[in-house]
């Protein structure tokens, strides 16, 4: 009751304060306000709160598929009513020939990481060869964190088994199950709102809300020095080892925000279907994924933007790369 009660003082003497600043500065001041609150740990520790984040932070998708390697599994969550991720079924699998994280075209490895599907492809609608089965699903191999780190190659799917001829118990890359399980996840999946995790082990279902409190206080702490052209602070978010997904160094990065800074232009920037996961087989890198509006006097973008982040020893994110 305490507790409650302080709450409560603090939602009244916030809204308190922002009634002021409107009366004396206008709308302006209140929304920079807001953009504040937002990057605040507080904020974020109360919306967490009550949220599931059995995988991490996740706004756009209703199913995850995970893909433990080392057990040839393949396993299917979907929300349930009360917006949580349920463990559904799981489906016998083969992976690559070679163990570990694919590296380049024809290594015979199956990747580690998040990706997207990005298409289906069926038997009865494209020439799809029947050694893959009735189905195969398209994943987005290689991600933004694979091309920068270098890795190469394509064609990763999740695919069916030949209808009328023998195969190894191993793929090229791929992940295939049975046919009847693949036209079952075909009838259980909606895949534009499908992620699937592949890792060599059990993918990580107990992830640390005060970790996603940080990435996602300071995800709008970078925007809040975006909006309001502080350079400094804007590419204290930068690691030294940064490079953009066209290939832009740190270097080349900072000459050009400091320019694009310089003209303090008025902006617009909303971030929303944020998705927020730690990445398989490390204990400190993130992928952050969202639906991204800009808007200045010279330049308009709407649009998917991902960020790769280092959390270091002091809680504070590094971007590695971004698209």
């Amino acid at each position: 009751m305490k507790l409650l009660l302080l709450v409560l003082i603090s939602l009244n003497v916030f809204a308190s304060n922002i009634l002021t600043s409107y009366r004396v500065n206008g709308i302006v001041d209140i929304e920079k306000q807001m953009d504040l609150e937002l990057s605040k740990d507080e904020y974020w520790n109360q919306y967490l709160a009550n949220k599931d984040t059995t995988f991490g932070y996740i706004e756009s998708y209703s199913n995850v598929l995970t893909c433990d390697k080392s057990e040839s599994a393949l396993q299917l969550y979907s929300l349930d009513q009360n917006k949580s991720f349920k463990f559904k079924k799981t489906y016998s699998a083969f992976t690559g020939k070679q163990k570990g994280d694919k590296v380049k075209e024809g290594d015979l490895k199956t990747p580690i990481g998040i990706y997207e599907i990005v298409k289906k492809l069926s038997a009865k609608e494209t020439k799809l060869d029947p050694f893959y089965g009735p189905l195969a699903f398209v994943t987005s191999y290689p991600n933004v964190y694979d091309a920068y780190r270098g890795k190469n190659g394509s064609g990763i799917w999740i695919h069916g088994l030949p209808v009328e001829e023998a195969r190894d118990e191993f793929t090229r890359g791929c992940i295939a199950i049975n046919n009847s399980n693949i036209e079952c996840l075909d009838k259980n999946i909606d895949i534009s709102k499908t992620l699937l995790i592949i890792n060599d082990s059990a993918v990580k279902t107990t992830v640390s809300k005060e970790a996603l409190v940080s990435i996602l206080s300071q995800l709008f702490s970078w925007r809040y020095s975006w909006l309001y052209d502080d350079i400094k602070g804007y590419l204290s978010f930068y690691a030294p080892e940064f490079i953009r997904n066209d290939g832009m160094n740190i270097k080349d990065f900072t000459s050009y925000k400091t320019r694009i800074f310089k003209k303090v232009e008025k902006k617009i920037i909303i971030f929303n279907n944020i998705n927020v996961l730690p990445y398989p087989s490390s204990s400190d890198i993130y992928q952050i994924t969202f639906k991204e509006f800009y808007k200045s006097d010279t330049f308009e973008f709407n649009g998917d933007k991902t960020l790769i982040v280092k959390l270091n020893k002091k809680k504070h994110i590094q971007i590695l790369t971004e698209k």
